[in-house]
């Protein structure tokens, strides 16, 4: 299937890069925070613009959508995650990245009992779990008395724009119908509306989108097709060496291998051609290959 560009004019919040650059906006991601956890914030500064922390991530192999710390120092992350996932992943993927945050905290110098109180927020416009919520929030709790909660800090909340449940706020409930393509008269709904289409006025911006997206087309059609088209020759030659009909089915799976481990190797020459980031890599592995994210973060750390 051809990689097409979604034209600028016709992103939403959905929308990876429109969700990553609208939250830049600090009145919108605070405004956002408040009214999803239901707190007030006085201020908020992002984490991923202190060089130590993006360089952590990234050899990581992994990038957050919103990342800020308030004036308490509770940390928070906001993913707009689009793609549904089986339940297993999709509440897996937190947990790691609970871990990564963790690991960049601890980097820092601080100790294990002064680590930051955390939130981290998944925006879903899909069913999840039982499908009737719009909201649902985990924290540690004891197995024996569920009244006893752990201290240790950590909050995941999921949303969903499918629940039916009358269990958020009108103003939250707006939001999710946004996520959704529903505008409403709500005020965040509408100030968030404008703010995208203020963006999408930006030259600036516009380039700075199509060079990315072209960037992504151009990894594609060099990169893994080149890598593709090789593994098939390698294939068909290995196969054809067999002579037999079990050694051309041995020889043609060792070159669909072969050509797979080929095609991620040049993924990964691409981007850094390219001079993007390892998690860009990542992450064309997982869509590609179907690897997990462990697998695919591993990989790419070993043939950076």
């Amino acid at each position: 299937m051809a990689y097409t560009i979604k034209p600028w004019e016709e992103l939403t919040i959905q929308d990876d890069y429109m969700f990553k650059l609208v939250m830049s906006r600090k009145r919108i991601c605070k405004k956002m925070l408040e009214k999803i956890l239901k707190i007030k914030i006085r201020d908020i500064k992002y984490l991923e613009e202190e060089k130590t922390i993006t360089a952590t991530y990234q050899s990581k192999g992994i990038r957050l959508d919103v990342y800020v710390e308030d004036e308490t120092h509770t940390v928070y992350n906001v993913e707009m995650q689009v793609r549904k996932l089986t339940d297993a992943a999709l509440f897996k993927r937190p947990r790691y990245y609970q871990s990564m945050i963790d690991v960049d905290l601890l980097a820092t110098g601080a100790e294990y009992d002064e680590l930051n109180d955390t939130y981290i927020i998944f925006i879903c416009p899909f069913a999840i779990l039982d499908e009737q919520r719009h909201i649902y929030t985990f924290r540690n709790y004891c197995t024996e008395d569920k009244n006893i909660l752990m201290p240790d800090g950590s909050t995941k909340v999921f949303l969903s724009t499918k629940g039916n449940m009358d269990d958020v706020t009108p103003d939250v409930k707006a939001f999710l119908d946004y996520v959704d393509g529903i505008i409403s008269n709500d005020e965040f709904v509408q100030e968030l509306d404008q703010e995208i289409k203020d963006v999408k006025t930006i030259e600036r911006e516009r380039r700075s989108y199509m060079t990315y997206e072209m960037k992504m087309r151009e990894m594609r059609n060099i990169g893994l097709e080149e890598g593709r088209e090789e593994g098939r020759k390698e294939g068909r030659k290995e196969g054809l060496a067999e002579g037999l009909a079990e050694g051309r089915a041995e020889g043609h799976a060792e070159g669909r291998a072969e050509a797979a481990q080929e095609g991620m190797q040049n993924v990964i020459a691409t981007v850094r051609d390219l001079n993007l980031d390892k998690d860009v890599a990542v992450q064309q592995l997982i869509k590609r290959y179907s690897l997990t994210q462990n697998d695919a973060v591993e990989f790419v750390n070993n043939k950076w």
